[in-house]
């Protein structure tokens, strides 16, 4: 049995997904730890600008998506009102 490979960096994503898309638009934006999915157009305009102040507030505290814990994370979205 091979041994495992603790050098592995863990990776870590937001993903948004909208669900009143009712135009038939496709939207898809992807930013720095964030993948954001269809929505209605103003749904996902206020996705991108919740995640864009996520990062803001990662940088802030000068960690990555990955180096967070849950209550850093929970504390960040509440920050943010995600």
């Amino acid at each position: 049995m091979a041994p495992k490979n603790n050098n592995k960096r863990k990776k870590a994503l937001l993903l948004g997904l909208g669900l009143d898309n009712k135009d038939g638009h496709k939207r898809v934006t992807q930013g720095e730890n964030f993948v954001l999915l269809d929505g209605s157009r103003e749904t996902h305009e206020r996705m991108t600008e919740k995640a864009i102040k996520f990062n803001e507030k990662l940088k802030h505290r000068g960690k990555q998506l990955e180096e967070i814990n849950k209550q850093e994370f929970l504390d960040i979205a509440h920050e943010v009102d995600l």
